[in-house]
């Protein structure tokens, strides 16, 4: 226990400082987020990645940790995943590249021993499904440190109930981390994640959760998993599922996210991102009690069920502008132009 909230508060911290110590550089190398109106430097990722594989491993190297529980394995996998999203952050990868890295990297931690061959390769679709929609929550203040501390704890409750002590840790200290990188996120956001931060957040978070599930049915650990993850699980759906009715790329950006929708409802950036957060605590809450037995996995239906009443009560929220239609004499110079 004293282990516990000492690392959490060390992990809080060290990353409230790193990622303010990190802003100015980030921004004389030019390594800000793009997608916002203004540059907001990518040190918070950094800074969550760093300090959160220190504080971890410190605790090992000084025989203070729990045990490690396959931590060590998680944290060398999801350091190659934020590797992977640094680069992705500088040079811009496609999607099928952190797709594939990320695939690879969750193949070799899955404990196909407890899972099964064909239950571990869907968990390892899985993890890069949670990956990839926590790095699409990034373009909001707030919102992606939010749904990352939140599934982090309910993870980290799961993995104690299991007595995975090593996992709960890694989980808390997870959390911690975003706890403090929220501090310099919240709207106006000074500093994001970017793909270094939330794509090996969402890795750590996805593995736990594996493990935790581990040797479960897969009917309900599949319940259970999404409502430890339901506001990333609600933003995928709605996005791909807006995408493919308007006739759209699925890997094509837009305005077109929970958080997007709500703000023209009305809500301001720091509500919305209050709202969903309340709306993942409330599913990630659901999911905890029905892995620890305290209520029956019919209540995952219900997680499910809202989800999908807000997916389908946003979609009809208008996010996508008329088509242009563009006259023979002037598409022809743009395209010589565009190569």
């Amino acid at each position: 226990m004293l282990y516990g909230i000492s690392a959490a508060a060390t992990a809080l911290l060290l990353t409230a400082l790193l990622a303010a110590a990190l802003r100015a550089p980030a921004l004389r190398l030019r390594l800000v987020e793009r997608r916002r109106q203004r540059d907001v430097p990518l040190s918070g990722g950094l800074a969550v990645v760093l300090v959160t594989g220190l504080v971890v491993r410190t605790g090992e190297w000084l025989g203070v940790a729990p045990p490690a529980d396959g931590t060590l394995g998680v944290l060398v996998a999801a350091g190659a995943v934020a590797l992977l999203g640094l680069v992705d952050d500088v040079w811009r990868l496609r999607r099928r590249v952190l797709v594939a890295g990320t695939g690879v990297a969750a193949a070799c931690v899955v404990p196909y021993g407890e899972t099964g061959v064909g239950t571990g390769l869907l968990a390892v679709v899985w993890v890069v499904a949670v990956v990839v929609g926590l790095r699409g929550l990034d373009h909001a203040d707030g919102l992606a440190g939010t749904a990352g501390l939140v599934a982090a704890f309910g993870v980290a409750a799961c993995a104690a109930v299991e007595v995975m002590d090593g996992i709960a840790g890694l989980m808390s200290v997870l959390a911690a981390a975003l706890t403090g990188f929220l501090l310099h996120n919240w709207h106006p956001a000074r500093v994001a994640l970017g793909s270094c931060g939330s794509m090996s957040a969402g890795f750590v978070i996805a593995v736990g959760a594996v493990y935790a599930r581990a040797g479960s049915g897969v009917a309900e650990s599949a319940g259970v998993l999404f409502a430890l993850t339901a506001l990333v699980g609600a933003d995928a759906v709605l996005v791909l599922g807006a995408r493919r009715l308007g006739g759209r790329g699925v890997l094509r950006s837009g305005p077109d996210h929970l958080a997007h929708r709500l703000r023209r409802l009305g809500l301001t950036a720091p509500g919305a991102s209050l709202l969903l957060g309340t709306g993942a605590l409330s599913g990630m809450l659901v999911g905890v009690l029905a892995h620890a037995g305290r209520i029956g996995a019919g209540a995952l239906w219900w997680v499910a069920g809202g989800a999908l009443v807000v997916v389908f009560a946003l979609l009809r929220v208008p996010v996508y502008g008329p088509r242009r239609s563009v006259s023979p004499q002037v598409s022809a110079p743009l395209r010589v132009r565009n190569g």
